[in-house]
C-alpha cells in the first residue's frame, strides 16, 4: 500500500436486503448477537441479501481526481456514501486522510423548515467548519450559489437545482483535503455546471484530492487521470481513463438492446420504387475524422427534395451527440432516377473515448413515407481532439 495515499479503500465490501422486515430482523438479531460477546453475521449473506460493493479495492493519491464509473445500480452511491462515513462497510477498511467535503445526495444535510441562510451554517458545521469560519466565508459561499432572493425563504421550496447551487457552495467553501461529487450536479444549469467544473480544476490544482462520480464521459476525460468502473458492485481499476471509459461504453453495447452488434443495420430500405445498398468509411476513427456514409440507390423515378436526419447517438442511446437534417443546412437533395450513390458525411467529429452509433433516415418529401433507415456502431480512439473547429458538420453529396 501506497503511504501517500489520501484514500485508501481495502477489499471493501456493503450489502443491503430486498425486504424492509427482513432487513429490520437482521438488525435486531445482529445487536443481540453484539450484546452477549457474539460476532454479527454482517460478513456473510442472509436470505434476500446482496452485496451493493463487492471486495473493491483501490488508492487515491493527493491531488488525484478519480473518476468513478459504473451503468445505474453498480454500487457508486453506496461507495462514495461509505467513503463519507454514512455507511460502514460491513467487510473491508477505508482510510480518508483529511476534511471531507461531499455533495452525494440532493438536500442532503438540509432541514427542510430551515432558510437557507440556517442551513448554510447547519450544512458547514457538518463539514466540520466552525461559526467563526463559516462567518467569514458567509458572503462568498452566497455568491457562488446565487440563490437570489431565496436565501432567507425555507429550504422546502427550493428546487433540485437550487439545493445543489447551495450545497456544493458549502461543500467547496469548507476547504476539504477530499471532495465527493456525485451526479447531482447534473441537475444544475449549464451555466452552474461550468462554474462548478472551473472550481473543482481549481481545487485540483490547490491539490485537492477529488473523486467524481458521472455518466458524462466527457466530464470523466476532462478532469480524471484514473477511474474506478464498477459493474454489479465489483470493480476494476483503470490507470488509463480512456481504457475506462472505452470499457463503459461498451458495456451497453454488450448488455443493451439485444440487436446490438458490430454490423450496419438497415432497418428500413426502400420500397417497389427505390432500393438501397449502404457502405461506411470506417467505423473506428480518431477525433476529427470524416465519418462518411455511403449508400448506393437505385430508383425507378425520381425523389425530390428529400429529407435526410443524420443523428449520432450516444453508447446507450439515452443521448446523442448530434442531429441535424439537410433542411438545417438550407441544402436540397433529390434521389434522382436511375443507379446513384449518396454520400453523407459528419466532418471532423469532435469526440474522442465513445463508442456510438450513426444513425440515418431518409425521407420523402414532407416526411410523406419513410424511405431508408439505418444504424452504423461507430468507436472514436482517444487521442485528444486537437485540430479544426469544434462543432459538427454535414456534407451531402450525390455522386456519379
Amino acid at each position: 500500500m501506497n503511504d501517500e495515499a489520501v484514500i485508501r479503500v481495502e477489499h471493501v465490501s456493503k450489502k443491503f436486503c430486498k425486504n424492509l422486515k427482513t432487513s429490520m430482523r437482521y438488525g435486531i438479531e445482529d445487536i443481540s448477537r453484539n450484546a452477549v460477546g457474539m460476532p454479527s453475521r454482517c460478513g456473510q449473506l442472509r436470505e434476500r441479501e446482496f452485496w451493493a460493493v463487492d471486495d473493491v479495492s483501490f488508492e487515491v493519491e493527493r491531488g488525484e481526481t478519480l473518476g468513478l464509473i459504473g451503468p445505474n445500480g453498480s454500487g457508486k452511491t453506496t461507495l462514495l456514501k461509505m467513503l463519507n462515513g454514512i455507511f460502514w462497510p460491513d467487510k473491508g477498511k477505508i482510510t480518508v486522510k483529511g476534511r471531507v467535503g461531499a455533495l452525494i445526495e440532493v438536500g442532503a444535510g438540509f432541514h427542510p423548515m430551515l432558510t437557507g441562510r440556517e442551513n448554510i451554517y447547519v450544512n458547514a458545521a457538518i463539514l466540520g467548519m466552525s461559526k467563526a469560519e463559516t462567518q467569514a466565508k458567509f458572503d462568498s459561499i452566497v455568491e457562488f450559489a446565487d440563490i437570489g432572493d431565496f436565501l432567507d425563504t425555507s429550504v422546502k421550496h427550493y428546487s433540485s437545482g437550487m439545493f445543489v447551487r447551495l450545497g456544493f457552495a458549502v461543500a467547496v467553501h469548507c476547504e476539504p483535503d477530499v471532495l465527493l461529487v456525485d451526479e447531482v450536479l447534473a441537475v444544475g444549469d449549464e451555466g452552474f455546471q461550468t462554474k462548478c467544473f472551473n472550481k473543482i480544476g481549481e481545487l485540483r490544482e490547490a491539490g485537492i484530492t477529488t473523486i467524481l462520480v458521472s455518466h458524462n464521459m466527457h466530464t470523466i476525460s476532462n478532469f480524471a487521470g484514473k477511474a474506478v468502473l464498477l459493474q454489479n458492485g465489483r470493480a476494476t481499476y483503470y490507470d488509463n481513463t480512456a481504457q475506462a471509459i472505452k470499457t463503459y461504453n461498451k458495456l451497453f453495447l454488450l448488455n443493451g438492446e439485444a440487436d446490438h452488434n458490430w454490423e450496419i443495420q438497415t432497418l428500413h430500405e426502400g420500397n417497389n420504387n427505390i432500393s438501397f445498398n449502404t457502405r461506411i468509411n470506417k467505423t473506428v476513427l480518431t477525433p476529427g475524422d470524416d465519418i462518411t456514409l455511403l449508400i448506393d440507390y437505385a430508383a425507378t423515378k425520381e425523389y425530390r427534395d428529400v429529407e435526410i436526419d443524420v443523428v449520432l447517438l450516444s453508447s446507450s442511446e439515452s443521448g446523442m451527440y448530434f442531429q441535424a437534417t439537410n433542411k438545417a443546412y438550407d441544402k436540397v437533395v433529390n434521389l434522382l432516377s436511375g443507379k446513384h450513390t449518396l454520400a453523407i458525411s459528419v466532418e471532423r467529429a469532435p469526440i474522442h473515448n465513445s463508442v456510438g452509433r450513426l444513425a440515418v433516415s431518409i425521407w420523402a418529401k414532407n416526411r410523406a413515407e419513410m424511405l431508408f433507415w439505418c444504424r452504423v456502431p461507430v468507436e472514436f480512439t482517444e487521442r485528444s481532439y486537437a485540430h479544426g473547429n469544434n462543432f459538427f458538420r454535414v456534407r451531402y453529396e450525390t455522386l456519379a
